[in-house]
């Protein structure tokens, strides 16, 4: 065993051995075959392609790996809460995979420090650390199989995260909230969009949410989507006690 070992190891050059144990201390496993692996990290920015010219980067994997989690997380809940409704086991799934709660996950874990790009850490936005989580899952499907990634999301997201009791209070979306309150209550309100460039130049969004003709919150961010839900958030701190009643 001890020879087999040591050829194994001769046969990977220093840096994939280097990645090889970094790989297998995030997973708790041997991986089988790196090049997953390598792949679930590789940006487009990089053009790489394979022999047969397909090009090899983490989007594919994303798609899988995402796929792979919503089913875990599926079968977690099914068993886990046997009362909730198709309803109420659709939206606790959305509150674990959120993609918020993704790119937490690739944070914890750093796995933006193993991706090659050729584009500067500092100009990715946000959602790369859940994409390449999502990768990650794919790329142990595709290397281990099925029962492998359920061993993963258990350790990395089920056990250390997934609290049925605490979830069911987890706000995904505050805009949802207000406009959902608003019009119960029959109340008039609007978001005021206006682009507003910041300091130094840095292009953001202002937003100005109104309710019944009168400015309850103003954010800036630097998407539309995000200032929204920023501001709505404010408002819904503002008007916590009546909402919470609905």
């Amino acid at each position: 065993m001890r020879i087999l070992k040591k050829i194994f190891s001769k046969s990977r050059s220093q840096e994939d051995g280097i990645f090889f144990d970094a790989i297998e201390k995030i997973l708790g496993f041997k991986p089988i075959k790196i090049d997953h692996y390598k792949k679930a990290f590789t940006h487009r920015s990089v053009n790489k392609l394979s022999g047969d010219g397909n090009p090899i980067n983490y989007e594919r994997l994303e798609f899988l790996g995402d796929a792979m989690l919503s089913s875990v997380i599926a079968a977690h809940l099914f068993n886990e809460a046997p009362l909730g409704d198709e309803g109420y086991l659709t939206k606790m799934r959305s509150k674990i995979v959120s993609r918020e709660h993704l790119n937490e996950l690739g944070k914890d874990l750093n796995l933006i420090k193993f991706v090659e790009s050729k584009v500067p850490v500092q100009h990715f936005g946000e959602n790369i650390h859940g994409n390449i989580f999502e990768s990650l899952i794919g790329a142990i499907y595709l290397d281990r199989g099925y029962i492998y990634c359920e061993k993963f999301i258990q350790k990395r997201v089920i056990i250390p995260y997934v609290d049925i009791s605490r979830l069911e209070g987890k706000v995904i979306s505050y805009k949802s909230l207000v406009i959902e309150w608003c019009q119960k209550e029959k109340k008039i309100f609007h978001y005021d969009i206006f682009e507003d460039n910041g300091i130094d130049g840095q292009r953001l969004f202002g937003v100005k949410l109104s309710i019944d003709e009168k400015v309850i919150a103003k954010a800036r961010a630097t998407s539309k989507k995000k200032a929204e839900e920023k501001a709505s958030q404010r408002a819904y701190f503002a008007f916590q006690s009546q909402m919470d009643k609905k």
